[in-house]
């Protein structure tokens, strides 16, 4: 946002100009916006004149050179001048004549128009035959304007020999603050805004102009009625879409101080319609458009002209100013005239009823367009204008009638104009004051929030610098901010404005009180810290992937994507779905890391997963922390005995028992597991083959799900064969207050080791027939011993698929004395008669 400081003695009590520039920019950077870049915009006219020609006649050698005598009030030095003290120039402008008041680069100056690039510094030349001391401008090259067709006229009532800059305001500073700063002020998008805000940063109280919020200009018909049709199909888009009609303008270059008021602020001037519209938005924030009456009227093949706001219809196309066709998109806020679109509402007008040198009635809207409309049809068109800039901010809609009325205003005074019709105002809000209403808020919750000591008075005084309205009873205070601040909805809204204008500077400079108490350590970090390094341990790698996966994803590993909720603005294609569980991710990197080259290897995860089945009470996802792992080995390459469940399955005994929840688990086959109360693991088992994989429980609760995959996700996924994976919740591990770790001593005398083989049922699980054989044998063995089982292979013969053959190892050691092979035979025996009466085996 550029902010020339000149303006500031013409539209506020606040002249900013008497302000050192340098404490300018310190108060603003530091209590209202980042200051970008501060130009000296007066500093490119240094020794520019005002000066009048008195001779003029043309050159003896030359068919369109003229030589000029000037009077500049005798002003520049160290320049020849003849009796009469006048100064000889020669100019070849079609243009120049006697009389004609005119800006004069004498020599030594730049011209402005290369001051800041490659500076063109004139001197004394002859031009064929006669001296010429500098030259005569134009526009272009005084940088106020694109006409090089001729010098510049000057028309104001100015002295010969004044500076161009006094005579025009250009001895100016331009502060650009960065717009990302008034993200949520849209009125800091204007220049009053802008200026008020300084002003209540500076302790000044700031009183804008009559017009803004008042009703200074009249708005009488002063002409014939042009009859005028205002249809808004869009009140929740359109919320106030106000419009005048005015007669025989007369469209022309704009006066000077209005085109050097634009020029400050780099925007280029078109004509005087056009210029007013763009002055009056600078000023205010608010962008207006103006439509050529007649053209409009044209389109409509009636009696009155009609503009309506509404959606495009199919196939129809608009051709705007800057001679770009867009077909808009569906949801797009058009003006239309009729079946014609005029307009791209907020963002920019259509090139059939531009306003030109032929137009002598016009229509002035003023409306207000929704903030997100804008900006989606910004980015769907790439159309980046003035007037989107200030509409995505979200504009009051209470400033339109003022800002309407200030516009007419300037049409009546540059160019004629005449109001021929009354105005008109469709709108949703009329009659209101305010956008937000009256927040009351006690002092001392605003002194708290900011370590402040301000009295309910001071406060006041603050807020009522930027014309906010207070009320003040006791501590509380009633705050009412005016109609053009759409940002202070609660009371912490009112604390950051108080905190600001009073300056975040001021907080007292106290380093916060700390306790020598140890701080509590975060148990789900240091429960994840934990689990990292024991799978590290293991051999595992750690990875991570995206909480979104695609689609197809999904599909592969057969879950339904009708479950996970979809990204409405994805990153990219491929990111479509907030994931339903974790294991999908890893398994999607499984084929890539074996085409690599790494013949086995295992991965895990920690991360959250969501379902729509999972919500809370105010219909917000549920967010579980959970572990993924997965295993494979390369079938080609790596040797990989026995079934990949029980690899797994032992990451997952070793990974538990260290958390000493082990004990707690039970495994339930996935063709037995009752998952009817929980949907949304129906979901996280789609991955797993139901004859290969196991629930694991805890109680009644289900921790998670471990076991081989789907014929058919391998298959997708080009998953080696011997691969398995397991996923579950941190909950039942986070029940316990810290990760348990054990020490149980090792006995001083030698083991013995026995193996025992047992013939079971084909049908009996061998999870049951191992937890049967572990408790017997803690039951049974000797007092002051340690034993340890440990499975060695399960076998079943081609001629007795009836049966199985199951082999433990045992190894039991006495912290007293050497045992003999007899006695921990003896207590084979005894676990084997146990195993005969409740499973049915046989010892062989």
């Amino acid at each position: 946002m550029k902010v020339p400081l000149i303006p500031s003695k013409f539209y506020g009590n606040y002249d900013l100009t008497t302000q050192d520039v340098s404490v300018l920019v310190e108060k603003i950077g530091a209590q209202l916006g980042a200051v970008e870049e501060v130009e000296d915009f007066g500093a490119k006219y240094q020794g520019v004149l005002v000066a009048k020609i008195v001779e003029c006649r043309k050159h003896d050698n030359s068919d369109h050179l003229n030589i000029c005598k000037i009077d500049d009030g005798g002003q520049a030095k160290g320049v020849e001048r003849d009796e009469n003290g006048y100064v000889q120039v020669v100019c070849g402008a079609p243009n120049v004549r006697e009389g004609l008041m005119v800006a004069w680069l004498p020599p030594g100056a730049t011209v402005p128009e290369s001051y800041g690039k490659d500076p063109f510094v004139l001197e004394v030349r002859e031009l064929r035959g006669a001296m010429s001391n500098g030259m005569l401008a134009s526009a272009r090259e005084l940088a106020l304007g694109d006409s090089h067709e001729g010098i510049l006229e000057i028309t104001e009532d100015v002295q010969p020999g004044t500076s161009l800059a006094e005579a025009y305001n250009l001895n100016d500073h331009v502060i650009d603050i960065e717009n990302k700063m008034f993200t949520h002020r849209p009125d800091c998008f204007g220049l009053l805004g802008v200026y008020r805000e300084i002003a209540g940063i500076m302790g000044r109280t700031f009183e804008g102009p009559e017009w803004y919020g008042g009703h200074k200009y009249d708005l009488n018909i002063e002409a014939d009625v042009l009859p005028l049709k205002i249809v808004n199909e869009l009140p929740e888009l359109v919320p106030r879409f106000t419009a005048a009609v005015m007669s025989n303008v007369t469209v022309a270059p704009s006066p000077m101080w209005l085109q050097v008021h634009l020029l400050r602020v780099g925007i280029r001037p078109i004509n005087n319609i056009v210029d007013i519209t763009n002055f009056v938005m600078y000023l205010t924030g608010q962008p207006l458009h103006a439509y050529d009456y007649d053209k409009v009227r044209a389109l409509t093949n009636g009696d009155a002209a009609e503009l309506a706001a509404r959606y495009p219809k199919p196939g129809e196309k608009i051709r705007l100013l800057n001679g770009k066709e867009i077909e808009p998109r569906s949801e797009a806020i058009m003006i239309a005239s009729g079946d014609h679109l005029v307009g791209v509402g907020g963002v920019m007008g259509g090139a059939d009823t531009e306003v030109d040198t032929h137009t002598k009635n016009i229509i002035l809207e003023c409306a207000t367009f929704d903030m997100y409309s804008i900006r989606r049809t910004s980015m769907a068109h790439g159309l980046f204008t003035d007037a989107v800039t200030r509409f995505n901010k979200g504009q009051s809609p209470l400033q339109n009638q003022y800002v309407l009325a200030k516009a007419i205003h300037e049409v009546r005074e540059l160019a004629g104009g005449k109001l021929a019709g009354e105005i008109y105002d469709v709108s949703q809000v009329a009659g209101r004051d305010w956008v937000h209403p009256p927040v009351p808020v006690a002092a001392q919750f605003i002194n708290e929030r900011l370590g402040f000591e301000l009295s309910t008075e001071e406060m006041k005084t603050l807020l009522e610098n930027v014309q906010c309205v207070v009320v003040v009873e006791g501590d509380m205070l009633t705050v009412t901010a005016p109609f053009w601040r759409t940002d202070i909805e609660t009371r912490e809204d009112v604390v950051e404005e108080v905190g600001r204008l009073y300056g975040f500077d001021k907080l007292p400079l106290e380093l916060p009180g700390r306790t020598i108490t140890p701080s509590q350590k975060d148990v789900t970090l240091e429960l994840k810290s934990a689990i990292r390094a024991r799978l590290a341990k293991a051999g595992a790698n750690e990875v991570v992937t995206y909480s979104f996966v695609h689609g197809d994803l999904l599909k592969k590993v057969g879950q339904d994507a009708t479950e996970a909720f979809r990204v409405s603005n994805a990153l990219s294609p491929d990111l479509q779905y907030y994931r339903l569980s974790l294991l999908p991710s890893l398994l999607d990197k499984v084929h890539m890391n074996i085409k690599a080259g790494y013949d086995a290897f295992a991965l895990f995860e920690l991360g959250k997963a969501h379902g729509k089945s999972q919500l809370d009470v105010d219909g917000l996802p549920k967010e579980f922390e959970r572990l993924a792992f997965v295993y494979a080995a390369d079938d080609k390459k790596a040797a990989a005995p026995g079934a990949a469940y029980y690899t797994v399955r032992t990451y997952v005994t070793e990974l538990l028992e260290s958390f000493g929840v082990w004990s707690q688990c039970t495994l339930i086959p996935l063709t037995e597991a009752d998952l009817g109360q929980h949907p949304f693991f129906h979901q996280v088992v789609k991955p797993f083959d139901a004859a290969r994989s196991a629930a694991i429980f805890a109680g009644k609760r289900i921790l998670g799900v471990l076991g081989e995959f789907t014929a058919s996700a391998r298959k997708q996924l080009k998953l080696p064969a011997h691969s398995a994976g397991f996923e579950f919740g941190l909950n039942l591990i986070l029940q316990n207050e810290t990760p348990q770790t054990s020490y149980q001593a090792l006995p001083r005398f030698p083991k013995v080791t026995q193996d025992m083989t047992l013939k079971v049922a084909a049908d009996l699980p061998y999870q049951r027939l191992y937890d049967f054989i572990t408790a017997e044998l803690h039951k049974t063995r000797p007092d002051h011993t340690l034993a340890m089982l440990e499975p060695l292979s399960i076998y079943q013969r081609p001629d007795d698929t009836d049966h199985k053959q199951v082999t433990f190892r045992f190894a039991v050691a006495s912290y007293e004395r050497t045992l003999t092979d007899a006695e921990v035979s003896k207590l084979l025996d005894a676990i084997a008669v146990a195993a005969a009466e409740s499973c049915g085996a046989k010892h062989i």
